[in-house]
């Protein structure tokens, strides 16, 4: 749920559906992927930019344990590398072009530099104190490096004196958390590939890597985000059962190999529940399409699920 939708009639909606189904848990903002932190905070380097300057939810605490007083699963998420807000009031954090000057996306996005530790360290103190208000959980999302990998090493010149590779940092950052938040169920998202790719993209996420620093790994496995032809599928978005049910056996066995010498992650799928008409062909998303999903999971043995609608308009009956 976006901190958008966290008052007012959509709130009420949607904590009605978690109340009426055997959904049990909600995502909410806790900064979301423009850096705005959505409560009051006291980090002091939050207070120092405003990033909370909008206050979106002013009763975060609150809220949370309204949520967990109907016996509903509160889960935090951190937006962390992708924080064009951070990366403008402080732009020594940015990620920089070779020639001099804030690198940004496709879409103009600017993002902080993953290799950066007071990065991480701000984004700790974030994390922390989002425990402190009560949530259950706190995921972390965006934790990883821009994607068209290529193209953005030829752009960027990383602060990385150590000439750690991008998997380390990502998972360098992800230990300094697990050791600072010790007693707090921290779960990452990742790249719905990670779960079958060799290596880590170019964006720094590993599977192997990843799951043994978190409690909880989430691939987000939408199969409209799969080109033509993955898992010899020709048009992904048109098999929902099939997409997922090949990246979780693949997620099983990457984890699979990973427990033999760590403690391994749960996994927990992001299942997609939006339509996504530029795709061709596509098709509509319903509870159907949700539910095949959500089967595919079980069929591997897998019964943790999260579900995505960008705009908060659910169909899971």
């Amino acid at each position: 749920m976006s901190a958008w939708n966290m008052s007012g009639a959509k709130y009420d909606k949607l904590v009605k559906l978690v109340e009426e189904t055997d959904l049990n848990a909600m995502v909410l903002d806790v900064k979301n992927d423009s850096g705005q932190v959505t409560y009051p905070s006291n980090v002091p380097l939050v207070n120092e930019i405003q990033a909370d300057g909008k206050e979106i939810v002013p009763d975060m605490a609150e809220k949370v344990k309204q949520l967990k007083a109907k016996g509903i699963y509160t889960i935090g998420r951190v937006v962390i590398f992708k924080d064009p807000f951070l990366a403008s009031k402080k732009t020594s954090y940015a990620m920089q072009k070779k020639g001099g000057g804030i690198w940004r996306d496709g879409k103009g996005v600017s993002w902080v530099d993953p290799y950066d530790d007071q990065v991480w360290n701000y984004n700790i103190a974030i994390a922390k104190e989002a425990a402190a208000l009560g949530f259950d959980e706190i995921q972390f999302d965006y934790v990883r490096f821009p994607d068209n990998a290529k193209k953005v090493d030829e752009q960027v010149q990383y602060r990385n004196p150590e000439g750690s590779n991008k998997s380390e940092a990502i998972v360098d950052f992800l230990t300094r958390a697990r050791d600072q938040l010790p007693n707090v169920v921290l779960s990452a998202d990742v790249f719905g590939l990670t779960t079958s790719s060799k290596d880590d993209m170019g964006i720094g996420q590993k599977w192997e890597a990843i799951a043994p620093v978190v409690d909880v790994i989430c691939p987000m496995i939408y199969p409209s985000h799969y080109s033509k032809g993955m898992y010899n599928i020709t048009n992904p978005d048109l098999k929902p059962y099939d997409v997922v049910a090949k990246a979780l056996s693949d997620a099983a066995e990457a984890s699979k190999k990973t427990a033999a010498s760590h403690k391994t992650a749960r996994i927990r799928p992001w299942l997609q529940d939006f339509t996504a008409k530029w795709v061709k062909p596509h098709q509509t998303y319903g509870n159907k399409q949700v539910q095949e999903q959500i089967q595919a999971g079980l069929d591997q043995g897998i019964d943790e699920f999260l579900l995505w609608n960008p705009s908060g308009q659910y169909s899971f009956k």
